[in-house]
C-alpha cells in the first residue's frame, strides 16, 4: 500500500463535507441557530477549492528537460509548462502555447506563439524561449533520449547538437512571437503536431538561463518553479506520493477556478474507496489504472459520473527481436495466449482485440486483418519448426500498477508453459520498467501504449527502427511503407500503408497487441467542466469548478 496525501489535505475535504451535511439540517432557526449558519455559509463561501486527480502511474520528474514517453509525466509537467498544441477529446489539434502552426512544404514548420502568452511574472513568452528549450533539449549534457530530435536539421542522428551549441540549424527565431523549424526529411503536419507540438513545454528563459546544463537536470527550481506559463504551480511533491499544484493566479487565459490541484499517486486498489469517500474527485483514462472487478462498484457509485474511453490504449507486448531472433517463436508466442478469453474475462469484454498497433478509433483501422485466433497446437507445430528446446526461461517485465495485467501476464506465463516455453514475469513500478526498456535485460517488455489515433507515425517508426528500440526489429518494406505516410494527407492512402506495417507485424511479431483498453473513467458530481478523457484531459482546467 502506499501511503496516504498529506492529511492536511483531508482534514479540509473532510471540514467541507461536514459543512455541506450540516447546511442540509432541517427544522425551525433560531436567531442563534441562524447565526451560526450564516457564520458557516461564510466559512463555506470562502473555503479554497481542492480537486484531487487520482492517478496509479509514478512520476520520474517534473522536469521538462527529462521528460519521457510517460503520460503522467507529460500531464503532471504541462499543467506549469505548456505544450505548443494538444490534441483535444474528439481528436482535433487544439492551440496551446501557439496559436498556429503551419507548413507549405512538409519540411518547414512556422510556429506562432499567442500574442497574449506570458509567464507568470507578466513577461511575454517569446520565440527565444522556445529556441532555448530545444538546445537544451538537444544538448548531449542533458542527454534526452525520448524527445527524438533528430529529425531536424542541424541535429546529429543520435539526437544531439555539439556540447556547447548556441544555436540549432533547424531552430530559426523569425521575430518575437515566431519560430521556424525545418526537418530533414519530409514529415506531414500531423506528425509534427503530435510528436513535437504536444511534447515542446517550453521554459523561462531569463529565469533558469543562470543554471549550466549540467546543473539543469538537478536544479531545486524544477521542484518548485516560480515562474510558469501554465495554469498551476507546483508547491509540493513526492515522486511515489502525490504532486500539489497552487493555482497560477496570474495565468494569461485566466485564473484557475480551483485554487488548489492534487495528483494522488495510488495503488488501483485505492481508487473506488477513494471515489467513494470523496478523497479522489476525477481519474483519466491512461494515468489511471482501474481494477477490472471494481468497474462494477464503481458505475453504482451515486457520487461519481463515468465515462468509458474509446478503446486507443493498447496493452502492448514488445518483444525484443535480438534475444528471440526466430519469427516462428514469437508467432508461437501469438497463438498461445487466449486473447479473447482475457478480454472476456479480466476486462469484462470492455475493449478489443487487434493485430499491429492501430485500434477502430483510428481512422487509419483497417478491419481486413483479423486477429491471430488461439490455436496452442499451431504454436506447438511452430516450436518443433523453429527447433525450440524449451530450455531458455523469458523475463517477460510487467508495470505493478496495473493489477489487472499482472493477473492477465499470468494468465499468458500459463499459456506459454502448455506449450512449452517458460516465462519469469516479473513486476516492477513504471519508473523501473522505462529503465529497463533502456537495455536489452528483457525478452516481453509490456507497457499501457497510446498510439495516437490521427497519427501514429513517430511511435511505430521508432518501435520497428531497428536496435535501439524496444523491438529490435527492422523491415526495409515497413519503413517504406511509414516514409510514405508522411507525404499524403489521403485517409485511403494512408489506411494502406498504415495495413501494410501491421500485416507485417502480424507476420513477424515485434510485438503482440493483448487487447485494446476501453477504460473506465470517473469523476464526482461535484465538479463543473472537468471530463475524463483519453486525450485534452487538462486543455481547460483552469475552467474546472466545484459546486461546495
Amino acid at each position: 500500500m502506499r501511503k496516504g496525501f498529506p492529511r492536511i489535505i483531508s482534514v479540509v475535504l473532510a471540514a467541507a463535507m461536514a459543512f455541506s451535511l450540516t447546511a442540509c439540517g432541517g427544522g425551525q432557526k433560531t436567531t442563534e441557530t441562524t447565526a451560526a449558519q450564516d457564520a458557516q455559509t461564510q466559512v463555506q463561501e470562502t473555503a479554497e477549492k481542492i480537486v484531487n486527480v487520482g492517478v496509479t502511474n509514478t512520476l520520474e520528474s517534473l522536469n521538462p528537460l527529462l521528460l519521457n514517453g510517460g503520460e503522467i509525466n507529460k500531464y503532471a509537467t504541462g499543467l506549469m509548462f505548456l505544450p505548443l498544441m494538444e490534441l483535444d477529446k474528439d481528436l482535433n489539434f487544439q492551440p496551446m502555447l501557439a496559436d498556429s502552426i503551419t507548413t507549405e512544404d512538409n519540411r518547414n514548420f512556422i510556429v506562432h506563439i499567442d500574442e497574449k502568452a506570458t509567464w507568470s511574472d507578466g513577461t511575454p513568452v517569446t520565440a527565444a524561449d522556445v529556441e532555448y528549450t530545444v538546445l537544451r533539449l538537444t544538448s548531449p549534457v542533458i542527454a534526452n533520449y525520448a524527445m527524438m530530435y533528430y529529425v531536424f536539421e542541424g541535429v546529429g542522428d543520435d539526437g544531439f547538437v555539439e556540447e556547447g551549441a548556441t544555436s540549432v540549424a533547424g531552430v530559426k527565431v523569425i521575430d518575437e512571437k515566431t519560430i521556424q523549424f525545418t526537418t530533414k526529411d519530409t514529415m506531414s503536419l500531423n506528425t509534427f503536431q503530435n510528436s513535437y507540438a504536444r511534447y515542446l513545454l517550453t521554459l523561462p528563459k531569463h529565469k533558469i538561463e543562470q543554471y549550466s546544463e549540467s546543473e539543469l537536470s538537478t536544479a531545486e527550481w524544477f521542484t518548485k518553479p516560480d515562474v510558469v506559463n501554465g495554469p498551476y504551480i507546483v508547491t509540493d511533491y513526492d515522486v511515489d506520493h502525490y504532486i500539489a499544484y497552487t493555482a497560477n493566479e496570474n495565468y494569461w487565459k485566466g485564473a484557475p477556478k480551483v485554487e488548489k490541484l492534487n495528483i494522488r499517486i495510488v495503488d488501483g486498489s485505492q481508487i473506488y474507496a477513494g471515489l467513494q469517500s470523496g478523497e479522489i474527485d476525477i481519474t483519466q483514462h491512461t494515468m489511471t489504472d482501474i481494477p477490472m472487478q471494481d468497474y462494477e462498484s464503481i458505475e453504482a457509485l451515486g457520487n461519481v459520473d463515468i465515462v468509458y474511453g474509446s478503446p486507443v490504449t493498447n496493452q502492448s507486448m514488445f518483444i525484443q527481436t535480438a534475444n528471440i531472433q526466430d519469427a516462428k517463436v514469437r508467432q508461437a508466442m501469438l497463438y498461445a495466449i487466449d486473447r479473447e478469453k482475457i478480454l472476456n474475462e479480466l476486462m469484462k469484454g470492455h475493449g478489443e482485440i487487434v493485430d499491429g498497433f492501430l485500434s477502430s478509433a483510428s481512422p487509419y483501422f483497417d478491419e481486413t486483418i483479423t486477429p491471430v485466433k488461439y490455436d496452442p497446437e499451431k504454436a506447438k507445430a511452430l516450436l518443433t519448426e523453429a527447433g525450440w528446446d524449451g530450455s531458455k526461461v523469458l523475463q517477460f517485465y510487467v508495470n505493478s500498477g496495473d493489477s489487472t495485467f499482472v493477473n492477465a501476464a499470468t494468465i499468458m506465463a500459463a499459456q506459454w508453459q502448455a506449450v512449452g516455453i517458460k516465462a519469469e514475469v516479473k513486476t516492477v513500478d513504471f519508473a523501473t520498467l522505462m529503465s529497463v526498456s533502456g537495455t536489452k535485460d528483457y525478452d516481453i517488455l509490456a507497457v499501457q501504449y497510446t498510439y495516437a489515433p490521427v497519427d501514429p507515425y513517430a511511435d511505430m517508426n521508432w518501435l520497428l527502427s531497428g536496435e535501439g528500440s524496444w523491438t529490435g526489429y527492422y523491415n526495409e518494406s515497413v519503413s517504406e511503407a511509414l516514409a510514405a505516410t508522411q507525404t499524403t494527407m489521403d485517409s485511403a492512402e494512408l489506411t494502406s500503408l498504415y495495413s501494410v506495417v501491421n500485416k507485417k507485424v502480424q507476420e513477424d511479431v515485434p510485438m503482440i497487441s493483448a487487447y485494446v483498453i476501453s477504460a473506465l473513467g470517473a469523476k464526482n458530481k461535484r465538479l463543473t467542466v472537468a471530463e475524463p478523457s483519453v486525450y485534452g484531459f487538462f486543455n481547460e482546467v483552469h475552467n474546472w469548478d466545484v459546486t461546495q
